[in-house]
């Protein structure tokens, strides 16, 4: 009986002490939590991996006062005066007056030659116009003399002291010499002609500046024999300096066949120079030069600068932009514009569309263009400016697929 009371005490619950903590569950509930929120990091991360990748580019929202561009074309700044300047005969240079960079004006001295030949020519001429004159004068004389003895004989020939024969031997005497000092008196004027030339030739020995400018080269040193013509090879200089009219400077640029229409005299164009690509210099089109090149398939067009500056050298690469025409103050054009990239427009239910961007997903948008641009397309309806469209979409992009924006490529650093 003892023992069924002691075996039943045993069974009894004691509740004095607290149950051991079941730490089993908590372990196995933390695990399915961090399984979970795993399993949701990757779903987010594959999922979003797994849409496509699109080159995507912004739609850009001009102001009211641009203009649009309709044609780029790029060239180099040429001078329209511009001379290599050489003596006008061949001689050893003794001087050069300039340096590179110099600004000269015109009829400035800029080099001379040695003068030894000239000078022996110079003297020379003076000498023989002065036997010309002595000549003259010795004629003369005998001309002053040949007359009195016509007169002479004259009398005598009334008094019957003379005969006639001597009297015409008398006047023909006269006349051979009045004859030799007309003679005399022309090789004085040739002689004295002569030394005007000799004269010229002394000033040829000077090189002068045929208009201001700026000198760009220098190409002969003292020493040197410089010619106007091309001799001895490349031993003889054919000029001494180049020089450029600063203000004559303008753009010289070739536009492809295909689209010279959109070329016209007067319209205005932007200028940027590739050593101030952030410089957008004022300009406008000259004029068309009426010929082709068959070899590049182009048309040269000459383009003027509405104002010039030092920084504008000759031979500088330049790109030329040519602007829409000033449309009137109260004109529709006046309107913000709205330029999308021509390879975001494609077709849709036969009407242009593009796929905006935003938030991983794509939309498709129906849109109203306008002209063509050098720098895209004109947006008339459906887009206002700033929104991120997908380049080149697929036939098979359809709206509110998902998306990713592909790495811009690194820009090229040669």
């Amino acid at each position: 009986m003892n023992t069924s009371n002691e075996l039943l005490k045993e069974l009894r619950i004691d509740r004095s002490e607290a149950p051991p903590p079941r730490r089993g569950v908590w372990v196995a509930l933390a695990i399915v939590i961090a399984l979970l929120a795993l399993a949701a990091a990757a779903w987010q991360y594959f999922g979003r991996e797994s849409a496509p990748e699109f080159r995507m580019a912004p739609v850009i929202k001009l102001g009211t006062g641009s203009r649009g561009a309709v044609l780029d074309a790029s060239g180099y700044v040429v001078a329209r005066r511009v001379a290599t300047v050489s003596a006008k005969i061949t001689g050893k240079v003794r001087e050069v007056l300039i340096e590179e960079g110099q600004t000269v004006k015109a009829g400035q001295v800029l080099a001379t030659l040695d003068l030894v030949d000239a000078d022996a020519q110079l003297a020379l001429s003076k000498a023989q116009l002065a036997v010309a004159k002595s000549n003259v004068g010795n004629i003369k004389a005998q001309l002053v003399e040949g007359e009195r003895n016509v007169q002479r004989n004259e009398s005598l020939l009334n008094k019957h002291f003379v005969s006639q024969a001597v009297y015409d031997q008398a006047v023909a005497q006269r006349d051979a010499l009045a004859a030799q000092l007309a003679a005399a008196q022309d090789s004085e004027g040739v002689a004295r002609e002569q030394l005007r030339i000799s004269g010229i030739g002394i000033d040829n020995t000077v090189v002068r500046a045929p208009f201001a400018g700026v000198v760009i080269a220098k190409s002969a040193q003292p020493g040197e024999i410089i010619s106007p013509l091309s001799a001895g090879g490349g031993f003889t200089r054919t000029g001494v300096c180049t020089i450029v009219d600063m203000n004559s400077l303008e753009a010289e640029v070739d536009v492809g066949e295909a689209f010279i229409g959109r070329v016209q005299p007067a319209m205005p164009v932007e200028v940027t120079l590739n050593s101030y690509p952030d410089w957008k210099i004022p300009a406008y089109v000259i004029n068309i030069i009426p010929t082709g090149d068959r070899s590049k398939a182009t048309v040269k067009v000459r383009i003027g600068f509405k104002a010039l500056d030092p920084r504008i050298l000759p031979d500088m690469g330049a790109r030329v932009t040519f602007l829409e025409p000033a449309a009137p103050a109260d004109s529709v054009a006046q309107k913000p514009r709205v330029i999308a990239p021509a390879a975001a427009i494609v077709k849709r239910d036969g009407a242009d569309a593009v796929f905006t961007f935003d938030g991983g997903k794509v939309a498709l948008r129906k849109i109203k263009t306008g002209g063509q641009r050098s720098d895209g397309v004109e947006v008339v309806e459906g887009l206002s400016g700033g929104e991120t469209v997908v380049l080149d979409p697929p036939g098979d992009l359809r709206d509110g697929a998902s998306a990713r924006r592909a790495p811009d490529k690194p820009a090229d650093s040669g």
